[in-house]
C-alpha cells in the first residue's frame, strides 16, 4: 500500500512539473507570435481614428508593453491561489469560460474516445486472429487509409454527405439556431454532437487497431499459445483464456495515451463544424492573443493528458494482479 501512495505522490509531482513547463511553453509561442492583440480585436482603422490616451488603455488591457516574465509569473501566482483571471475576449472569468466550453467538448469527445477504443480493440483483435485473410487486409487497409487521412477533411466530407446532400443531419453548431437554452433537448444535443463524435471516432481507431493487431498475432504464435492448442483448447478458449488479458494491458495504455490526439484532433473537428467547445475556444484565444484564456485551456488540456496517462497505469493492477504484487513488493 505504501509503495503505491509513493507512486502516486511522484506522478503528482511530475504532473505538476509538467503542466508549469507545459504552460510556459505556450506562453513563449504566444507572446513571440506576429500577432498584434490591438489589431487583431480593435481593427486597424478603428486604431486610426483613436485618441492616444485611448490606444494607451487598450495597451493596459491587452498587456502590450509589460515584460514578459512579469506577465507571466503574475498570471501564475494568481492561478496557484485559484483564480484563473479573466479572458480578456469573452470578459467574463476563464473558470467560467471553460466550464461551458468544457462541458461540450467532454460530451463530444467521451462518445469518440469510448467508441475508437472498443471499435479499435475489437478490429485489431479480429484481425490478428486472422493474420493473412481478407478480413485482416481490409481492416489493416482501412486503419492506414484512416491514419494518413487529415481529420478536418473527412470532417468536410462528413459534412457534405451527411448535412449538405443528404440532409439528415445538422450542418454545424451544438444546439438548433434560435431556440432558447431551455428549449433545447438531449435529443437535438445529441443529433448535433453525431457527425464530430463520428469523425473523432474514426480517426482514432486506426492507432489501436494496428496496435493491438500486431500485439495480437504476437501472442497467437507464442510457445504457451501452441501448449494451449495441444492441449486442445479452442480459438475462442486461447483467447479468452490468453490472448485478452496479454493484449488488453498495452491497448489501454494506447487508449489512454490517446486523450492528447482526440484533443488534438477536436480543435480542427469543432472549428470545422463550429462547435462550441474548448478547442474552438483555443483558436479563438490564440488568434485573438487572449493570454489567460489560452492558459487556463493549456493547463486543463495538460492535467486531462497526464491524468489519462495516470488512470492507465493505476488500472494495470486491477487487470493483471500480478503487477500489483509486484508493485508492491517493490
Amino acid at each position: 500500500m505504501k509503495a503505491h501512495f509513493i507512486f502516486i505522490g511522484k506522478q503528482t509531482i511530475r504532473m505538476l512539473l509538467l503542466t508549469f513547463f507545459v504552460s510556459l511553453a505556450a506562453f513563449i509561442l504566444i507572446s513571440i507570435s506576429p500577432i498584434d492583440p490591438l489589431q487583431a480585436n480593435v481593427g486597424q482603422v478603428a486604431l486610426g481614428s483613436m485618441s492616444p490616451e485611448q490606444i494607451a488603455k487598450l495597451e493596459a488591457y491587452w498587456g502590450v508593453g509589460e515584460p514578459p516574465a512579469e506577465r507571466f509569473f503574475t498570471w501564475a501566482g494568481d492561478f496557484f491561489r485559484g483564480d484563473m483571471g479573466v479572458s480578456l475576449l469573452y470578459r467574463q472569468p476563464v473558470a467560467k469560460v471553460i466550464g461551458v466550453k468544457l462541458v461540450n467538448s467532454l460530451w463530444l469527445m467521451a462518445i469518440a474516445w469510448l467508441m475508437s477504443g472498443i471499435a479499435g480493440f475489437v478490429l485489431g483483435v479480429l484481425a490478428g486472429l486472422r493474420e493473412g485473410s481478407l478480413l485482416d487486409k481490409l481492416i489493416k487497409g482501412y486503419s492506414l487509409l484512416i491514419a494518413s487521412t487529415p481529420a478536418f477533411w473527412l470532417a468536410l466530407v462528413l459534412l457534405m454527405v451527411f448535412a449538405v446532400w443528404l440532409k439528415i443531419l445538422p450542418i454545424g453548431l451544438s444546439v438548433p439556431i434560435g431556440v432558447e437554452a431551455s428549449g433545447v433537448t438531449i435529443a437535438d444535443r445529441i443529433r448535433h454532437a453525431i457527425l464530430p463524435a463520428v469523425t473523432l471516432s474514426i480517426t482514432g481507431i486506426a492507432n489501436i487497431t494496428l496496435h493491438t493487431r500486431e500485439k495480437m498475432i504476437e501472442i497467437m504464435e507464442s510457445d504457451y499459445v501452441l501448449f494451449a492448442r495441444a492441449r486442445g483448447e479452442s480459438t475462442f478458449e486461447i483467447v479468452k483464456n490468453h490472448a485478452l488479458r496479454n493484449v488488453l494491458l498495452p491497448a489501454l495504455t494506447l487508449q489512454f495515451a490517446s486523450i492528447s490526439e482526440i484533443f488534438g484532433g477536436s480543435v480542427l473537428v469543432e472549428q470545422t463544424f463550429s462547435y462550441p467547445g474548448l478547442g474552438q475556444a483555443a483558436v479563438t484565444a490564440g488568434l485573438g492573443s487572449d493570454v489567460p484564456l489560452l492558459l487556463g485551456i493549456t493547463v486543463i488540456s495538460a492535467l486531462f493528458v497526464f491524468g489519462g496517462n495516470l488512470t492507465a497505469n493505476l488500472l494495470y493492477g486491477i487487470i493483471d494482479p500480478r503487477i500489483r504484487r509486484g508493485g508492491a513488493r517493490a
